[in-house]
């Protein structure tokens, strides 16, 4: 998108691509050592410190972190892990709690003043991620279903012989190939898509009303503005459903791998 002002000059530019485009920290610096590598292990690290903070040494009365951590505790744990894991729920808790915290530490990134990038948005973290919850279920599904009744229960018995050819490459291509990537992009496509639309509203406003201000221009730029508080209260919320939907599928497959019947 560009739009020229009306008394002439540079033209309005939407922002694009060169969101997601960084160069390494420092003058010949590796490749990947960029700005989103950098805030992923920052993230990283926040979870770790306030999970120390909080439960390091709980106390009968909880107070302070403590509190705070046990609420997060419980979100996951009741709305989280009980649903899908069932008894099983408080052995997998350490892993669904630190991954609902990452992704949603990450997450927040993009509305958090200097750093204003969703780490997620980039698809490599997604993928590891997503990768890493599907490895473990297929471990699971092995090591409490046997090798072979893991992989030939998922396709239904007593189908005519010929449907079988279409059945099992369908079923298969879904079950490894279509759902780890899916669990990935829906999280990515979200960061992604919110990280652009922030960053063209706030141009928007601060173009028309600091870059380029002319009377036409400026109801644009207030318009900019509303709508760039607005976006970011909105975007806040889809930081935190995001988190909580790829923690939740992360149960429902770790489930799946402990029980056949999930």
């Amino acid at each position: 998108m560009a739009a020229a002002p009306a008394g002439g000059g540079e033209e309005f530019q939407a922002p694009g691509p060169e969101l997601f485009e960084f160069p390494p920290l420092f003058a010949g610096g590796p490749e990947w050592l960029t700005k989103p590598v950098l805030f992923a292990v920052v993230g990283a690290l926040l979870v770790c410190a306030v999970a120390w903070s909080a439960f390091a040494s709980p106390k009968l009365v909880p107070r302070g972190m403590q509190n705070l951590g046990e609420v997060g505790y419980l979100f996951v744990r009741d709305q989280v892990a009980r649903p899908f894991l069932g008894k099983d729920s408080d052995r997998w808790m350490p892993l669904l709690l630190s991954l609902f915290f990452l992704i949603w530490t990450w997450n927040i990134m993009a509305v958090v003043p200097v750093v204003q990038f969703p780490v997620a948005s980039h698809i490599a973290f997604p993928v590891v991620l997503a990768v890493s919850v599907y490895l473990l279920k297929i471990y699971l599904g092995i090591k409490n279903q046997g090798f072979k009744r893991y992989f030939t229960d998922m396709i239904p018995k007593g189908l005519p012989l010929p449907t079988y050819f279409l059945l099992v490459p369908i079923e298969y291509l879904s079950t490894f190939i279509l759902a780890p990537f899916t669990h990935a992009v829906r999280l990515f496509a979200n960061m992604f898509a919110g990280h652009v639309i922030l960053a063209f509203f706030s141009l928007v406003g601060f173009w028309f009303l600091f870059e380029q201000p002319t009377i036409k221009g400026v109801p644009l730029g207030i318009a900019g503005v509303i709508m760039t508080i607005a976006m970011t209260g909105f975007e806040m919320f889809i930081q935190f459903l995001q988190a909580f939907l790829f923690t939740m599928l992360a149960a429902m497959y770790i489930g799946s791998g402990l029980h056949a019947d999930h």
